[in-house]
């Protein structure tokens, strides 16, 4: 069981670790697609990138300890089998399944011929009910056997060439028979997949309840928090490939974000007429009360109240690495000094995630505390409403 463990958990790793980074993309397409969070959607996407995942590492591993993999084998070691259906053949080859007695069959489920056949058939069977699931129509057979087929082609040459040159000769079989099994599965799996897919809500039920969605002038609170982020994220890139490249100091990159903040908090939306780099991406705007521009009174009052959270945090770190002798006079007080803040920071941000989740439980009905001190509305920009 560990040949096929050990490949499960690590492409759990490596799930965890591309889910992490494609969470905030995902989120924006999402959004972007369907108008607001659905959690099947997420799961199909997600579920899909775990199992291709799986499936590559389950082909591929376990590796071989060194490169030089010519060395274990000898000289006259054949890397392909290019005679299809030898998998019947190795099955029936211990004479323990005779054909003419039935009581007999049973020992087809001995035979590690059959177990290996039926895993390349199963390997690439989940690939086809997401080929349905994205192609909807049944008319599409041939081209999941197409994407079958390819993707069944692209892990054979991946293994006979020893992943493309990483080692310097085959570690495992290119099969004519895993090409046919891993190809039929996808396809078993494309016309069987309505029996499964029944049981979930369709494409088509999630778009028609986005465009139902978009009709509303409520801004979702998660969006408007993407919105926010993305702007965050923009600053601290920027700053990485600028200024961080030439100073590693805390107060200059306390400087650059606290410029960022302003340029993309308040310059960007007062001259975009509500709009930030996030807030467009998200497909809304901010606006006043009356459904106009915000003034810059509102903007600054917003960007402040965007600002104060990050500034106070980045303090406390600054503060956090100053270190005191105990023999000094002001051990004391620093010691003091740093658990008050800390304090004050954890219930801060303890306050503002309850405020978040809050305002998310009340889906769009109330505002974010940044909007709610500068009577600022986010909107739906026209052309999407």
């Amino acid at each position: 069981m560990s040949v096929y463990i050990v490949p499960i958990k690590v492409a759990f790793i490596m799930f965890g670790v591309l889910g992490f980074l494609l969470v905030i993309p995902w989120l924006v397409y999402s959004y972007r697609k369907y108008g607001y969070f659905s959690l099947w959607a997420s799961t199909v996407v997600y579920s899909f990138l775990f199992y291709m995942l799986s499936a590559l590492f389950l082909v591929l591993l376990p590796l071989p300890s060194t490169r030089d993999t010519c060395a274990f084998q000898s000289p006259d070691t054949i890397y392909y089998s290019l005679k299809p259906f030898t998998f019947i053949r190795d099955i029936f080859k211990s004479g323990s399944i005779i054909l003419s007695q039935p009581r007999s069959y049973i020992q087809i489920f001995n035979q590690s011929a059959f177990w290996q056949a039926a895993f390349n058939f199963l390997l690439l069977l989940p690939f086809g009910v997401y080929l349905r699931y994205f192609f909807q129509e049944k008319r599409y057979w041939k081209r999941a056997l197409a994407l079958g087929f390819a993707l069944s082609l692209f892990f054979e040459v991946t293994q006979v060439t020893g992943i493309y040159g990483i080692y310097k000769c085959p570690y495992r079989l290119f099969d004519v028979d895993d090409l046919m099994l891993n190809s039929t599965g996808a396809l078993f799996g494309f016309l069987v997949a309505p029996v499964i897919l029944a049981l979930f809500p369709s494409k088509e039920k999630l778009l028609a309840k986005g465009e139902k969605i978009q009709k509303s002038h409520l801004v979702s609170p998660l969006s408007q928090l993407l919105a926010v982020l993305i702007d965050y994220i923009f600053i601290k890139l920027t700053f990485t490939f600028t200024a961080g490249l030439l100073t590693s100091s805390g107060f200059a990159e306390m400087m650059f974000t606290t410029v960022g903040f302003v340029v993309l908090y308040f310059v960007f939306p007062l001259l975009w007429g509500g709009k930030t780099i996030g807030t467009n991406m998200m497909r809304f705007k901010l606006s006043n009360l009356e459904g106009d521009a915000p003034s810059w009174q509102a903007l600054l009052k917003r960007t402040v109240a965007i600002y104060l959270p990050w500034l106070v945090s980045m303090l406390f770190n600054i503060l956090d690495h100053i270190k005191l002798e105990m023999e000094s006079h002001f051990y004391a007080i620093h010691v003091w000094v740093t658990v008050a803040i800390f304090s004050f920071v954890s219930i801060m941000w303890l306050t503002l995630c309850i405020h978040a989740i809050f305002v998310m439980l009340k889906k769009g009905k109330r505002t974010f505390y940044f909007d709610h001190v500068a009577d600022i509305v986010p909107r739906k920009n026209e052309a999407n409403s």
